[in-house]
């Protein structure tokens, strides 16, 4: 396995551990880490640290790795962390994100989760990323989807192919599947940015 493949995964601090998505991404990052992945969050309190800490269950697994942003409140590193960095500025913090992600996962979240989701999403756009994946999770982005599709589409606001970094799964099991397939085939002679379509329909059977 190439070492250091890191995948980042973005969701909000406000959500508690006994909720279902904390449960999740916890599952999510569990998996990723016994393929050996490097799980990268904002190092703070709610979805972030049960990343980190599903991270941390694995024995042998990748590095846990938290880039934690000083607010005055929310944002207290969780103790679940082999590399902590801080940042006064979110437009740091967000190029730092970008710099080591590998993979994007995109847990439940609010302002700051849709923040980092749009940033991704316009580098690889951009051709500043590329071999970048974008994972939405959970049944909370179907309608910010369908509003892109209905809405800002057929206004020729963006193109079609820009929406082919872009996957929607529902099931733990189902991230952690697709970022190991990606993960295999990234270094093909065709370029895995021209996969994405076929991921997809896989992941649609």
């Amino acid at each position: 396995m190439e070492p250091n493949y890191r995948v980042t995964i973005f969701g909000s601090a406000r959500i508690s551990e006994g909720d279902e998505a904390y449960r999740d991404v916890y599952e999510i990052a569990k998996g990723l880490a016994a393929e050996g992945f490097d799980i990268v969050t904002g190092g703070g309190p709610g979805l972030m640290q049960a990343a980190n800490a599903g991270s941390k269950s694995v024995a042998n697994g990748g590095k846990s790795i938290g880039l934690n942003i000083k607010l005055p409140h929310e944002q207290a590193p969780n103790p679940w962390l082999d590399i902590k960095e801080e940042f006064d500025r979110f437009s740091g913090r967000l190029d730092a994100f970008m710099a080591m992600s590998d993979a994007v996962v995109v847990a439940p979240g609010g302002i700051g989760t849709m923040l980092e989701l749009f940033y991704s999403w316009q580098l690889v756009q951009v051709h500043h990323l590329c071999e970048t994946p974008i994972i939405l999770f959970g049944e909370i982005w179907t309608s910010l989807l369908l509003w892109l599709e209905t809405e800002v589409l057929p206004r020729h606001l963006f193109e079609r192919k820009d929406m082919h970094s872009i996957f929607h799964v529902m099931e733990p099991s189902e991230v952690v599947d697709l970022i190991v397939k990606i993960h295999k085939e990234r270094f093909q002679m065709e370029h895995v940015c021209r996969n994405f379509n076929k991921y997809r329909v896989k992941n649609e059977e």
